[in-house]
């Protein structure tokens, strides 16, 4: 009898016990609420802050709002006395300082685009070679006879002749031959000949250019630094023009490009010929140095404090291009970096009331994300505390929205992805975190290793995972406004989005306060 008192005295002791603990993790979970989540990321999505486009001010509004509200919460900055770590980026920013024919001047980005890596540099000629299709095939060849190296070239890149019953000649048949099929194949056999400027028009140009809306004369985004002496990788422009621009370029030779194509169609022959054209542009590749950084944060542990689990999200998204149109990116990723400014702020608190966890937490938001995982890739190349340190990293990318899948079903659902991937321990901590708190699907889709989309490996936890080290991309899913001015904060169901931060909280506190770290005992791909 003694015996089964003793038993139900221990068990009713941890109960308690355990009653008490949840009570606790409840309270400071409870300081995540809509109504300062709304307020964050309305800021962060508004106008002023431009989309947080990389390298744009935008971006640098967003890094000083987080530090701030870090600064609040009494986060430590752990970069030597910051909480900025500058990332060594390129901006590789492809210029048309001018392209004139016969003294019109035409726009980039309206007009025309360009695909290529030359260093800027001048181009001019008194005359073009207009090459028809540009298609060098033993049954029907624009370039037979012709020498266009060292000259500017135009041909039409799409489509290809045809027969009076419609029939393709080279094919034979309905079906196109691999000179259209191969989008490529025509413009880098044209290359071989070493003209010194490629024209490719077609009525496709006109179309996308308008869908892009400025995006195709947006920067690229590369990690490293400048270098003086830089090698183009490929030294022959292709600019990409409009009818319009290309029928200015055959006003002295008497013909357009629709003239052209039925010209081709009704003789079943190259028309090649040399028209005179005063053409004159500058273009190519100019390259700046840029030290986007991430943000960090860092609530320091008690008896396990060396070792760190990490809350991240990234702060960037599109930015505004420059026909004005901003992507404010409210779910990508302004969703997601609300969740590590609301995780952070409840941390806080709760090592000021004397519960802080065992394990040091680092809140990083992460730079350049959208421009291939540059932020994340860099810190874990530089990492401020060793990857060796690191139990996890918990990332949230896109936690704000109800997916394509779930719309017209089940809205109480989150994306856990990559959690039984090198931890079963990581994966007991978020489904009990789940069952004992937030009771959401827990939809792991994204964890099938034939996932067409590849999920896992597109956010920034996977440069963590890489490196060993047991991650969960918490994730709502895509939608129709997915990269597109339309990601507004409107859109957001608030509800669940606190919901899902909630979640990575009682995950994020489990892992920091377990008396092991996280068992790396899996290897699943």
């Amino acid at each position: 009898m003694q015996k089964i008192i003793l038993f139900l005295f221990l068990f009713q002791s941890f109960v308690a016990c355990s009653i008490a603990q949840q009570s606790e993790q409840t309270k400071y979970a409870d300081l995540i609420t809509e109504e300062s989540s709304r307020k964050h990321l309305t800021i962060l999505a508004s106008d002023e802050f431009e989309g947080r486009g990389t390298g744009q001010k935008g971006g640098e509004k967003t890094v000083n709002y987080i530090a701030e509200q870090f600064k609040s919460y009494g986060l430590v900055a752990p970069v030597n006395g910051s909480y900025f770590q500058p990332v060594d980026l390129i901006k590789s920013l492809y210029v048309a300082e001018k392209f004139s024919i016969d003294k019109q001047n035409f726009v980039y980005g309206q007009d025309f685009y360009v695909q290529g890596d030359n260093n800027l540099s001048d181009f001019s000629a008194d005359e073009i070679v207009f090459v028809g299709y540009g298609i060098q095939d033993a049954k029907y060849n624009d370039l037979a006879n012709i020498d266009v190296k060292g000259k500017i070239v135009l041909l039409i890149n799409q489509g290809e002749p045809m027969d009076a019953q419609g029939n393709y000649l080279i094919s034979g048949t309905k079906q196109a031959s691999e000179w259209t099929t191969n989008r490529f194949k025509r413009i880098q056999e044209l290359s071989k000949l070493e003209p010194k400027l490629i024209l490719a028009t077609g009525s496709q140009v006109a179309e996308l250019i308008n869908r892009a809306k400025g995006r195709l004369i947006s920067p690229r985004i590369s990690l490293g630094k400048v270098e003086a002496d830089r090698v183009a990788k490929s030294p022959i422009p292709v600019v990409n023009i409009t009818e319009t621009v290309a029928n200015a370029l055959l006003k002295n030779a008497k013909t357009t490009i629709e003239a052209s194509q039925k010209q081709l169609s009704a003789e079943q022959k190259p028309v090649s010929k040399v028209g005179k054209a005063k053409f004159q542009a500058r273009l190519g590749v100019k390259q700046e140095q840029l030290h986007d950084p991430n943000v960090l944060g860092l609530l320091e542990g008690s008896d396990l404090k060396d070792e760190i689990v990490i809350v991240s999200g990234h702060y960037d998204h599109d930015g505004i291009t420059q026909d004005g149109t901003i992507y404010p990116g409210a779910d990508d990723n302004g969703s997601g970096t609300v969740g590590v400014m609301e995780l952070a702020k409840a941390f806080a608190q709760a090592k000021k009331d004397g519960n802080g966890p065992r394990r040091s937490i680092l809140f990083l938001a992460f730079a350049a994300e959208e421009k291939g995982l540059l932020g994340s890739q860099f810190y874990s190349e530089n990492p401020i505390f060793p990857l060796a340190n690191t139990v996890t990293c918990l990332n949230l990318d896109m936690i704000g929205r109800i997916d394509d899948k779930h719309l017209s079903g089940n809205h109480n659902y989150i994306h856990v992805i990559g959690a039984d991937k090198l931890s079963s321990e990581l994966d007991q901590a978020v489904n009990q975190a789940n069952d004992t708190y937030t009771k959401m699907e827990l939809d792991t889709m994204y964890n099938d290793p034939k996932d067409p989309m590849r999920i896992y490996y597109r956010s920034d936890q996977y440069n963590f995972a890489k490196n060993g080290i047991p991650v969960i991309f918490f994730f709502s899913g895509l939608h129709p406004h997915y990269h597109t001015p339309e990601d507004t904060v409107d859109k957001i169901d608030f509800p669940m989005m606190v919901k899902r931060e909630k979640l990575v909280f009682y995950t994020a506190w489990e892992v920091a306060n377990r008396d092991k770290r996280l068992a790396v005992d899996s290897n699943k791909k």
